[in-house]
């Protein structure tokens, strides 16, 4: 008996369709509903028309047609660049990422730490401050630690107090779980600078008034 094996083609008679790898809003000749509404490049509104006349109207501007609302009935398309506005959208959601990953930097302390780790830790705490980033300081208890959590908050209340001139409180020292935490802000330039200044004018004050 002869088995007969039939190789398939690996393509096969399906078609490439680069569109199905896109996961942008649907555009052009993919928007398939029969009518939907458009708004204009400049933000006009054109209501409501069939997708074909929508789509030939922005071939008309050199545009694109793109669906930027697909759960509103009739679906709502704005005319625009596409390849801009991509670019934009990307740019914007890069951004988003990177504020939400910079909102604060921690500096991490143990309750025994030596003095020069201490030091150093306060340092970059300093240099995180100067750059604008707030600070999250948590001091981590292991074990036994946990026994004598006095000896935690005295370290987290000294850094504070050591940092209490580039920096505001905005949390208070607390105990959560087997960590203190406290979150400290950069204190407004603009606030010292009030200070300084209020400083200064006072003195020739008092010295006239003498």
């Amino acid at each position: 008996m002869t088995n007969t094996f039939v190789k398939k083609s690996a393509g096969g008679n399906r078609k490439f369709d680069r569109n199905r790898f896109d996961r942008g809003p649907r555009r052009n000749e993919r928007i398939r509903v029969p009518e939907v509404r458009v708004i204009g490049p400049d933000g006009e509104q054109f209501g409501v028309m069939a997708t074909r006349d929508a789509l030939l109207r922005a071939k008309g501007f050199g545009l694109d047609l793109v669906e930027v609302s697909a759960n509103s009935m009739p679906p709502v398309c704005r005319i625009l660049n596409y390849g801009k506005y991509k670019y934009d959208e990307d740019k914007k959601s890069k951004g988003q990422q990177k504020s939400n990953a910079s909102k604060f930097k921690e500096v991490k302390f143990r309750p025994a730490v030596d003095v020069g780790d201490y030091n150093t830790k306060v340092r970059h705490a300093q240099e995180f401050l100067s750059m604008g980033f707030k600070v999250k300081l948590t001091l981590m208890f292991r074990g036994r630690e946990m026994a004598h959590q006095e000896l935690g908050f005295d370290v987290v209340r000294r850094a504070i107090a050591d940092l209490q001139d580039v920096s505001s409180v905005d949390a208070q020292p607390r105990l959560a779980g087997r960590s203190i935490n406290a979150m400290l802000s950069p204190r407004s330039r603009g606030r010292k600078k009030e200070e300084t200044t209020t400083d200064n004018d006072d003195r020739p004050f008092r010295e006239e008034a003498e």
